[in-house]
């Protein structure tokens, strides 16, 4: 499909040129990332970064004050509700869940545009990719917050959007968890979906992400591959720590240390 002026519409997600502000605080200033169909893309920082502000201008939850949110080469603000859930779908880093649904139902949330049937299908499909597919007819308020994570997950991945936009999946879970979780978001990735996730831990990041952004008070320091964008100048800079990589049997692994005093 021709973009605006007869240039194609890039595909997958971006950002041109973003600046964004909540309560008065400037939350990202100049902005401009994007990823493409097929990507798995880490966004990382420390915390007040910008990281979640990124996330959800995208997602169209943000406004902008400056520059564009694009899906699919498309102002995320012009598109409607339902283009806009056919285009990208978004998980929170919030996994409160009000009523005590069965899992089942929770992640048939994620398919709006289906039948009953075809709903539950899309969402007992999506409960198995994460490894949930037991706690199908369970309580959500029954179960671990893991558990839950994984459920909420399933929802996400439900709607089969063309990009996925998730903000910090694995914080709280056990490894094992994580590394599930990461598969399945890498496995998206290779089947043609742009995904974007925020992460805090450094070495999944580098080993899981086909790039890493690195955000600091609002701005990109780093958009590069891992070991590039996460350099020992880097890592000084923008997390105050030392660090060297060191290579491991399942990919890089980081080794760092706090900067003292005076250093």
């Amino acid at each position: 499909m021709a973009g605006r002026a007869g240039v194609a519409a890039v595909k997958g997600l971006e950002l041109i040129r973003a600046t964004a502000v909540l309560d008065g605080r400037t939350v990202l200033e100049d902005v401009s990332l994007s990823v493409a169909p097929g990507q798995l893309v880490a966004v990382v920082g420390p915390n007040g970064a910008g990281k979640s502000s990124a996330i959800r201008s995208l997602a169209g939850l943000l406004p902008l004050s400056k520059g564009e949110a694009r899906l699919d080469g498309e102002n995320v603000g012009r598109l409607s509700h339902r283009a806009r859930a056919e285009r990208v779908a978004y998980l929170p880093q919030e996994r409160r869940i009000a009523w005590n649904l069965p899992a089942v139902e929770v992640a048939a949330l994620g398919a709006p545009f289906l039948t009953g049937p075809d709903a539950r299908a899309r969402a007992l499909a999506a409960l198995r990719e994460v490894e949930a597919g037991e706690l199908a007819d369970r309580g959500v308020a029954e179960m671990s917050g893991g558990e839950r994570a994984r459920v909420l997950l399933a929802r996400a991945l439900a709607t089969e959007a063309r990009s996925l936009l998730v903000d910090e999946p694995i914080a709280g879970l056990d490894p094992d968890a994580q590394l599930l979780v990461l598969e399945r978001l890498r496995a998206r990735a290779r089947a043609g979906q742009a995904v974007l996730l925020s992460l805090h831990d450094l070495t999944l990041a580098a080993r899981f992400a086909d790039r890493v952004i690195v955000l600091h008070a609002g701005r990109v320091v780093a958009d590069d591959a891992a070991l590039v964008a996460l350099s020992p100048a880097v890592m000084t800079r923008v997390f105050g720590l030392t660090a060297a990589w060191i290579e491991g049997p399942d990919g890089p692994l980081l080794a760092a240390g706090r900067l003292q005093s005076g250093e």
